[in-house]
């Protein structure tokens, strides 16, 4: 029987959690108030007539955060966490100015390269599983995956308010003065950073062909990919279903919020009573269930708006867990590198998910798009059946 002090978060994990979670929370709102308002604005620029500019200038930031993740981790394993996490948002500062100064699209793609470049998210989640006790690790990469979905809600009813009322050179300003509010909060709010691992050092090629972590980091790229590629077809089908662009918040916004609450019982059955594997299979059964739904389901409004219930429900599962198997199963000296690798994948899932959901959207249909997805999503539940995690080490005290 695990002691109430074992079972329960410490005042300094709670810190870390709601800190770093904040961190994220401040960089990726100034990143998904862009998205519903650039396109149109592009058009307004010297260059915005270039598609493939504006397209680019979209997709940048995805692509120098692929580059850079595995680095970023990597260094946070050798010079620390918060010295590399400071780096990177300081970067995103820069990039947020030059966008915010642009005189024209090629000006912002150059904003985006840098704000990408400062690609924190491996070197943030090794400090979150540095700061905090195993069976309580789950919960506080929960903390910060919900984050990050309240974010995304946010952004989609303040994005056109905000540019309505300070366009996006605004907008761009915002996301500056969020990431210099993120580097406060890691210099004085998040907990002190445990010392550096020293002694030898786990080669990165051993990290990538450990089979535990293969496993999670295939699954991320199809996490992610399936994501990517509903987000091609879904606002589609809510304006066939009636449902204005405009108003399609009204979706996303309880389906995302309902989500949270309805995952914060699987954790705590994952966690608390051992269940890691039963829960992350049952997940990836339900994200199975969703594409095959959407496959063979009608387009209604409703039908639509209860199966993107489920699917952010499977999602928000296994955005928590995926992380916190990655950070139980790592060398403790390579957990940044192990971290590092996962988000690169990550970023490889969002960039497959979009060109081949679009290309199958367009050549085949979008029924083809949910079966190549519900074939993925099977994939991912054999390779995860068997899928071995290392038992909690309960005694364990926060770092």
């Amino acid at each position: 029987m695990v002691s109430p002090s074992l079972d329960r978060m410490n005042r300094s994990e709670i810190v870390a959690g709601a800190s770093l979670a904040s961190v994220f929370a401040l960089r990726m709102l100034g990143l998904f108030l862009i998205l519903p308002v650039f396109t149109p604005h592009a058009s307004e620029l010297p260059g915005g007539d270039n598609l493939t500019l504006v397209g680019f200038a979209l997709g940048a930031y995805g692509l120098t955060q692929a580059l850079f993740q595995i680095p970023y981790g990597v260094a946070s394993d050798r010079y620390g966490r918060k010295p590399v996490i400071v780096f990177g948002l300081l970067l995103f500062v820069a990039g947020s100015l030059v966008a915010a100064l642009a005189p024209n699209i090629a000006w912002i793609v150059v904003g985006r390269v840098l704000q990408g470049a400062g690609a924190i998210s491996a070197a943030v989640t090794a400090l979150a599983a540095d700061l905090t006790r195993e069976q309580h690790r789950t919960k506080v990469m929960a903390m910060i995956g919900s984050s990050i979905g309240l974010a995304f809600a946010l952004s989609l009813v303040a994005a056109p308010l905000l540019y309505a009322a300070i366009s996006l050179s605004g907008i761009f300003w915002l996301t500056g003065i969020l990431a210099a509010a993120s580097i406060y909060v890691v210099l004085r709010v998040v907990p002190a950073a445990p010392a550096i691992h020293s002694g030898v050092r786990t080669p990165i090629m051993a990290v990538l062909k450990h089979p535990q972590l293969a496993r999670l980091n295939f699954g991320v790229l199809a996490l992610h990919l399936m994501q990517t590629a509903l987000w091609v077809v879904v606002p589609t089908a809510l304006v066939g279903a009636g449902l204005p662009l405009a108003e399609h918040w009204k979706v996303y916004l309880p389906a995302v919020l309902a989500s949270f609450l309805l995952m914060v019982p699987a954790i705590i059955v994952a966690e608390r009573y051992g269940r890691m594997v039963a829960v992350f299979v049952a997940a990836i059964s339900l994200l199975l269930v969703v594409q095959l739904g959407l496959y063979f389901a009608g387009a209604g409004l409703y039908p639509i708006a209860a199966w993107l219930l489920l699917f952010f429900l499977g999602f928000n599962i296994l955005e928590a867990m995926q992380p916190s198997l990655i950070s139980r199963i790592a060398p403790g000296e390579a957990k940044g590198t192990a971290l590092g690798i996962y988000n690169t994948t990550q970023s490889l899932g969002l960039f497959l998910g979009g060109v081949s959901g679009g290309w199958l959207a367009k050549h085949a249909g979008v029924a083809a798009v949910h079966a190549a997805c519900a074939v993925i999503a099977t994939i991912w539940l054999l390779a995860a059946a068997t899928m071995r995690v290392p038992s909690t080490r309960a005694a364990a005290g926060a770092k």
